[in-house]
Protein backbone atom coordinates (compact mmCIF):
# COMPACT_ATOMS: atom_id res chain seq x y z
CA UNK A 1 0.00 0.00 0.00
CA UNK A 2 2.80 2.49 -1.08
CA UNK A 3 1.35 5.77 -1.78
CA UNK A 4 0.91 6.59 -5.25
CA UNK A 5 -1.34 8.38 -7.63
CA UNK A 6 -4.73 5.35 -8.36
CA UNK A 7 -5.44 4.48 -11.99
CA UNK A 8 -9.03 4.68 -12.94
CA UNK A 9 -11.74 3.37 -15.24
CA UNK A 10 -15.27 5.52 -15.55
CA UNK A 11 -18.81 3.75 -15.34
CA UNK A 12 -20.90 5.28 -17.33
CA UNK A 13 -18.34 8.19 -18.05
CA UNK A 14 -19.35 9.12 -13.95
CA UNK A 15 -18.69 6.88 -11.38
CA UNK A 16 -14.76 6.26 -11.28
CA UNK A 17 -13.51 2.86 -10.35
CA UNK A 18 -9.87 1.99 -9.04
CA UNK A 19 -8.04 -0.09 -11.16
CA UNK A 20 -6.31 -1.26 -7.84
CA UNK A 21 -8.94 -2.34 -6.35
CA UNK A 22 -11.46 -3.14 -9.51
CA UNK A 23 -14.07 -0.84 -7.07
CA UNK A 24 -16.07 1.88 -7.37
CA UNK A 25 -15.39 4.85 -5.53
CA UNK A 26 -19.06 5.66 -4.62
CA UNK A 27 -22.27 3.86 -4.95
CA UNK A 28 -23.46 3.10 -7.97
CA UNK A 29 -27.10 3.62 -6.96
CA UNK A 30 -26.66 7.14 -5.25
CA UNK A 31 -23.18 8.27 -3.86
CA UNK A 32 -24.37 11.31 -2.22
CA UNK A 33 -27.63 9.65 -0.87
CA UNK A 34 -25.48 6.73 0.66
CA UNK A 35 -22.97 9.24 2.56
CA UNK A 36 -25.60 11.00 4.08
CA UNK A 37 -27.34 7.56 5.15
CA UNK A 38 -23.93 5.94 6.11
CA UNK A 39 -21.88 8.50 7.81
CA UNK A 40 -23.42 11.58 8.62
CA UNK A 41 -27.03 10.19 9.72
CA UNK A 42 -25.06 6.75 10.80
CA UNK A 43 -22.78 9.23 13.19
CA UNK A 44 -25.59 11.43 14.15
CA UNK A 45 -24.11 14.63 13.28
CA UNK A 46 -26.53 16.80 12.66
CA UNK A 47 -27.19 16.43 16.78
CA UNK A 48 -23.49 16.67 17.56
CA UNK A 49 -21.90 19.26 15.79
CA UNK A 50 -19.99 21.77 17.73
CA UNK A 51 -17.19 24.04 17.55
CA UNK A 52 -13.98 21.83 17.39
CA UNK A 53 -15.87 18.99 16.18
CA UNK A 54 -13.06 16.43 14.66
CA UNK A 55 -14.23 14.18 12.40
CA UNK A 56 -11.43 11.90 10.83
CA UNK A 57 -11.63 9.51 7.91
CA UNK A 58 -10.29 6.07 6.34
CA UNK A 59 -10.36 6.82 2.27
CA UNK A 60 -10.92 10.52 0.96
CA UNK A 61 -11.46 9.35 -2.29
CA UNK A 62 -13.19 11.86 -4.42
CA UNK A 63 -13.67 14.16 -1.72
CA UNK A 64 -18.16 13.42 -1.63
CA UNK A 65 -17.81 12.41 2.17
CA UNK A 66 -15.77 15.75 3.41
CA UNK A 67 -18.18 18.19 1.10
CA UNK A 68 -21.04 16.85 1.86
CA UNK A 69 -20.37 17.28 5.30
CA UNK A 70 -19.23 20.49 4.85
CA UNK A 71 -22.67 21.23 3.38
CA UNK A 72 -24.09 19.63 6.30
CA UNK A 73 -21.85 21.90 8.95
CA UNK A 74 -23.06 24.91 7.40
CA UNK A 75 -26.75 23.97 6.75
CA UNK A 76 -26.85 23.94 10.53
CA UNK A 77 -25.43 27.07 10.67
CA UNK A 78 -22.57 25.73 12.97
CA UNK A 79 -20.41 28.31 14.42
CA UNK A 80 -16.69 27.74 14.90
CA UNK A 81 -14.44 25.33 13.21
CA UNK A 82 -14.88 21.64 11.91
CA UNK A 83 -11.58 19.53 11.77
CA UNK A 84 -11.98 17.08 9.65
CA UNK A 85 -8.72 14.32 9.22
CA UNK A 86 -8.55 11.67 5.93
CA UNK A 87 -6.14 9.32 5.54
CA UNK A 88 -5.44 8.32 2.02
CA UNK A 89 -2.41 6.13 0.19
CA UNK A 90 -4.15 6.29 -3.42
CA UNK A 91 -5.14 10.29 -4.02
CA UNK A 92 -6.84 10.92 -7.27
CA UNK A 93 -5.53 13.70 -9.25
CA UNK A 94 -7.77 17.39 -9.47
CA UNK A 95 -9.03 17.03 -12.10
CA UNK A 96 -9.90 13.53 -11.58
CA UNK A 97 -12.35 14.25 -8.55
CA UNK A 98 -13.55 17.05 -10.41
CA UNK A 99 -14.83 15.34 -13.03
CA UNK A 100 -16.58 12.44 -10.59
CA UNK A 101 -18.44 15.00 -8.31
CA UNK A 102 -20.28 16.29 -11.59
CA UNK A 103 -22.13 13.39 -10.55
CA UNK A 104 -24.01 15.36 -7.72
CA UNK A 105 -25.98 18.02 -8.78
CA UNK A 106 -26.61 19.33 -4.76
CA UNK A 107 -22.95 19.66 -4.74
CA UNK A 108 -21.62 21.65 -7.50
CA UNK A 109 -21.98 25.10 -5.73
CA UNK A 110 -19.34 23.31 -2.55
CA UNK A 111 -17.89 21.42 -5.74
CA UNK A 112 -16.52 24.28 -7.30
CA UNK A 113 -15.77 26.19 -4.41
CA UNK A 114 -13.30 23.58 -3.19
CA UNK A 115 -11.68 22.57 -6.81
CA UNK A 116 -9.27 25.06 -6.81
CA UNK A 117 -7.96 23.91 -3.00
CA UNK A 118 -7.64 20.20 -4.58
CA UNK A 119 -3.85 20.56 -6.33
CA UNK A 120 -2.73 22.46 -2.64
CA UNK A 121 -4.07 19.87 -0.65
CA UNK A 122 -2.43 16.88 -2.54
CA UNK A 123 1.21 19.41 -2.49
CA UNK A 124 0.96 20.37 1.40
CA UNK A 125 -1.85 18.06 3.04
CA UNK A 126 -3.72 21.28 4.21
CA UNK A 127 -6.96 23.23 3.48
CA UNK A 128 -7.78 25.68 6.18
CA UNK A 129 -10.63 28.06 5.43
CA UNK A 130 -12.77 30.27 8.49
CA UNK A 131 -15.21 27.30 9.35
CA UNK A 132 -12.78 24.10 8.26
CA UNK A 133 -9.98 22.84 8.47
CA UNK A 134 -8.82 19.72 6.24
CA UNK A 135 -5.87 17.37 6.77
CA UNK A 136 -5.02 14.77 3.99
CA UNK A 137 -2.65 12.20 5.29
CA UNK A 138 -1.25 10.39 2.52
CA UNK A 139 0.64 6.51 2.97
CA UNK A 140 -0.14 3.41 4.13
CA UNK A 141 -3.30 4.42 6.78
CA UNK A 142 -1.94 1.08 9.24
CA UNK A 143 1.06 2.99 10.26
CA UNK A 144 -0.23 6.96 9.43
CA UNK A 145 -3.31 6.26 11.93
CA UNK A 146 -1.07 4.87 14.63
CA UNK A 147 1.30 7.60 14.37
CA UNK A 148 -1.31 10.24 14.24
CA UNK A 149 -1.26 12.55 17.80
CA UNK A 150 -5.61 13.79 17.05
CA UNK A 151 -8.27 12.46 18.30
CA UNK A 152 -11.41 12.08 16.79
CA UNK A 153 -15.20 12.45 18.06
CA UNK A 154 -16.13 10.34 14.96
CA UNK A 155 -14.88 8.02 12.13
CA UNK A 156 -16.06 7.69 8.37
CA UNK A 157 -14.87 4.00 7.37
CA UNK A 158 -14.99 4.19 3.98
CA UNK A 159 -11.99 1.82 2.33
CA UNK A 160 -12.57 -0.02 -0.70
CA UNK A 161 -14.86 -3.42 -0.02
CA UNK A 162 -13.13 -5.63 2.56
CA UNK A 163 -13.01 -8.39 -0.05
CA UNK A 164 -10.82 -6.22 -1.88
CA UNK A 165 -8.83 -4.41 -0.14
CA UNK A 166 -8.81 -6.46 3.44
CA UNK A 167 -6.03 -4.51 4.75
CA UNK A 168 -7.67 -1.62 5.79
CA UNK A 169 -10.52 -3.49 7.91
CA UNK A 170 -7.69 -5.52 9.55
CA UNK A 171 -7.05 -5.49 13.46
CA UNK A 172 -4.23 -3.34 13.39
CA UNK A 173 -5.56 -0.56 12.17
CA UNK A 174 -9.14 -0.48 13.78
CA UNK A 175 -7.47 -1.23 16.96
CA UNK A 176 -5.27 2.36 16.44
CA UNK A 177 -8.82 3.61 15.35
CA UNK A 178 -10.05 3.06 18.16
CA UNK A 179 -7.02 4.34 20.11
CA UNK A 180 -7.54 7.58 18.50
CA UNK A 181 -11.34 7.76 19.17
CA UNK A 182 -12.51 10.22 21.89
CA UNK A 183 -14.35 8.40 25.01
CA UNK A 184 -18.21 8.58 23.47
CA UNK A 185 -16.89 8.98 20.34
CA UNK A 186 -18.88 7.14 17.25
CA UNK A 187 -17.75 5.42 13.86
CA UNK A 188 -19.82 4.42 10.68
CA UNK A 189 -19.36 2.81 7.93
CA UNK A 190 -21.26 1.17 4.61
CA UNK A 191 -19.97 -2.31 5.19
CA UNK A 192 -21.11 -5.29 7.52
CA UNK A 193 -18.83 -8.02 6.92
CA UNK A 194 -18.40 -10.50 9.76
CA UNK A 195 -14.95 -9.95 10.35
CA UNK A 196 -14.74 -5.93 10.11
CA UNK A 197 -17.01 -6.62 13.09
CA UNK A 198 -15.23 -8.50 14.73
CA UNK A 199 -12.51 -6.55 14.53
CA UNK A 200 -14.15 -3.18 15.85
CA UNK A 201 -15.37 -5.48 18.95
CA UNK A 202 -11.96 -6.59 19.65
CA UNK A 203 -10.56 -3.08 19.60
CA UNK A 204 -13.18 -2.57 22.03
CA UNK A 205 -16.19 -0.21 20.44
CA UNK A 206 -19.55 -1.54 20.81
CA UNK A 207 -20.74 -3.29 17.66
CA UNK A 208 -24.49 -2.02 15.90
CA UNK A 209 -25.63 -3.66 12.84
CA UNK A 210 -28.35 -1.63 10.94
CA UNK A 211 -30.78 -0.94 8.05
CA UNK A 212 -28.17 -0.07 4.77
CA UNK A 213 -28.46 1.55 2.01
CA UNK A 214 -30.25 0.77 -1.56
CA UNK A 215 -29.11 -2.57 -2.56
CA UNK A 216 -26.98 -3.41 1.06
CA UNK A 217 -29.27 -4.46 3.83
CA UNK A 218 -26.99 -3.81 6.78
CA UNK A 219 -24.67 -1.50 7.67
CA UNK A 220 -22.57 -1.00 10.55
CA UNK A 221 -22.08 1.74 13.33
CA UNK A 222 -21.08 2.17 16.73
CA UNK A 223 -18.87 3.88 19.73
CA UNK A 224 -16.28 4.02 22.66
CA UNK A 225 -18.22 3.11 25.74
CA UNK A 226 -17.39 6.25 28.42
CA UNK A 227 -16.70 2.95 30.37
CA UNK A 228 -13.74 2.41 28.40
CA UNK A 229 -11.94 5.09 30.28
CA UNK A 230 -8.63 4.07 32.69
Amino acid sequence: MNSTTNELDWRSDKVPVSKVFDDPYFSLDNGLAETKHVFIEGNGLSERFRDGFSIAELGFGTGLNFLTTVLSWREQQCSGILRFTSFEAFPLQPHDMTRALLAFDELQDIANEFAPYWLGLLENGKIMLPDVELSLIQGDARSQVSNWTGLADCWYLDGFAPAKNPELWGEEILQAVYDRTHLKGTFATYTAAGFVRKNLQRAGFEVIRIAGFGRKRHMTHGYKSASDAK
